[in-house]
């Protein structure tokens, strides 16, 4: 049998790779993309340079600037929405240091981060 099973309540979709939906099997949320973690004043040029250039490369960047808005009323694209929107929040927040980090993990959308 081809597809999903009858019956079966799971969803399945293809996302395209040039979506900023699309994550790879190697995408975990314990990822460390700089060198340097998000310090304090001093490092922020540094940090914020080489985790953009980060989200650019794997297509999340709207995530933080805003272009990628939450997803309205279609259930499998906010769900998608939602999933990247956590990826991209854990390695966020994995590349800052423990001050830095307990003043944003609270935050629920990256982009308010």
């Amino acid at each position: 049998m081809t597809g999903a099973d009858v019956g079966s309540s799971s969803i399945k979709t293809t996302i395209d790779i040039s979506s900023p939906y699309f994550l790879t099997f190697a995408d975990h949320l314990g990822q460390h993309f700089v060198g340097e973690s998000l310090l304090h004043d001093d490092n922020y040029n540094d940090w914020q340079n080489e985790m953009t250039n980060t989200l650019f490369v794997k297509n999340k960047i709207g995530f933080i600037n805003g272009t990628t808005p939450m997803a309205g009323e279609n259930y499998v694209d906010l769900m998608n929405w939602k999933k990247c929107n956590v990826m991209v929040r854990g390695w966020l927040v994995i590349s800052m240091e423990k001050d830095i980090k307990s003043s944003v993990k609270y935050v629920v959308t990256v982009r308010d981060i």
